[in-house]
């Protein structure tokens, strides 16, 4: 089939370079620099198995800034493009996905069109009204940063918003991809599917609240947190899994997500759903209140990324701390290679790792790293189990 991916972030390129392995693809894009990367082979972000099947696999994939050459000819095109939460009109924006289909129902309205974005739940069905006759599915993305191929290569379940002859076609090209035989397909209602990436999210963002404010209780009076946990962990309805401390959740999917579920309860009554919102605010506030409680003159802050084989620090959870730390009048300097500026937000930037540790009273680390063992006594982290 001729298929076209509109966007190449995590979402888009991995479904570009997961469906390429038997179908022709084109990557559209409206930043010529990633699409130059992409016709050499080379990822525009970092994710190894994409890097790797770029530079290894023989994909049927090309990429360009033209909208004409990306549509004119497809059969289905998977929207792939960003959804960032606006904090004026408290839901996502959606202004880049319909510029897509402004785009695609001028040049070619007869592809089935698929949405991988995260969308406001009834989105789907409210956007079919703006664009009568497309063929339009929603389709749930459940990926990591870092490891969006791989999760789409070892897919926990495919979830296509329609029961039709269509939404069998977009689930088959998901599916073929995969390396897992028996991967869970559901087909629902689109309003339904929308509900699910949200209330997953959501799900995913309290159990981090969670096992964070067990960890801010231990700070508070002093206990193990991690013997708390494996206690706690050993039940097989909770386990040991998706359980260890940190700055707070971040990146770019949880807390917009979770802003976006709230934002939909807006006229049910609700207590978890606000809480996790909340939680997520006040373990920043216990983070930096413990480190400024420290009296440092000048605090280290290393990595601003979310988790390791990730290059993306949008919305990370330390910044949120560093930003705390910085209100109380104490000096930041930052360590963090993916960045290229020279100073972030006014902290400057560190390049060398070893000079970055000498100037650093205390070093704040959401992960803690084998290259900061020398040093282990300066560091602040929470990783009780040294894993994302």
């Amino acid at each position: 089939m001729k298929v076209t991916v509109a966007g190449t972030g995590y979402v888009g390129l991995s479904i570009a370079v997961l469906i390429s392995q038997r179908h022709e693809v084109i990557a559209l894009d409206i930043i010529q620099e990633k699409v130059d990367l992409i016709n050499k082979k080379i990822s525009p972000i970092h994710d190894d198995e994409i890097s790797y099947f770029l530079a290894n696999k023989n994909l049927n994939l090309r990429a360009t800034t033209s909208p004409e050459e990306a549509y004119k000819n497809a059969e289905v095109i998977f929207v792939a493009g960003p959804t960032d939460y606006n904090t004026e009109t408290n839901h996502f924006d959606t202004s880049a996905i319909e510029r897509i289909f402004d785009d695609i129902y001028r040049i070619n309205r007869d592809a089935i069109v698929c949405i991988k974005s995260t969308v406001p739940v009834g989105y789907t069905e409210k956007i079919k009204k703006s664009y009568p006759g497309m063929k339009i599915i929603f389709s749930p993305e459940f990926l990591r940063e870092g490891k969006a191929l791989y999760d789409n290569l070892h897919p926990s379940r495919i979830i296509v918003g329609e029961k039709s002859k269509e939404a069998e076609i977009i689930a088959q090209l998901l599916k073929e991809g995969s390396l897992d035989e028996n991967t869970p397909v559901l087909f629902t209602a689109p309003t339904e599917a929308e509900a699910i990436k949200l209330f997953a999210n959501s799900y995913l963002a309290l159990r981090v609240a969670y096992f964070n404010e067990l960890d801010s209780y231990a700070m508070q009076y002093n206990l193990d947190t991690k013997q708390i946990i494996e206690g706690v962990g050993l039940d097989p309805r909770i386990g040991m899994h998706y359980n260890n401390p940190s700055f707070g959740f971040g990146g770019y999917c949880l807390p917009k997500d979770t802003k976006q579920l709230r934002a939909n309860y807006e006229h049910v009554p609700n207590n978890i759903i606000q809480a996790i919102v909340d939680s997520n605010r006040t373990r920043k506030d216990v983070i930096a209140d413990a480190i400024i409680a420290k009296k440092p003159k000048r605090v280290g802050i290393y990595r601003l990324v979310m988790k390791e084989g990730s290059d993306n620090f949008r919305a990370s959870s330390i910044q949120g701390v560093m930003k705390r730390i910085k209100a109380k009048g104490i000096e930041c300097i930052v360590y963090e290679p993916s960045l290229k500026e020279e100073h972030f937000f006014g902290s400057k930037r560190i390049d060398s790792l070893e000079e970055f540790k000498k100037l650093s009273d205390i070093i704040v680390a959401n992960r803690f790293h084998p290259d900061l063992e020398d040093v282990r006594d300066k560091v602040f982290t929470r990783d009780i189990f040294t894993r994302d």
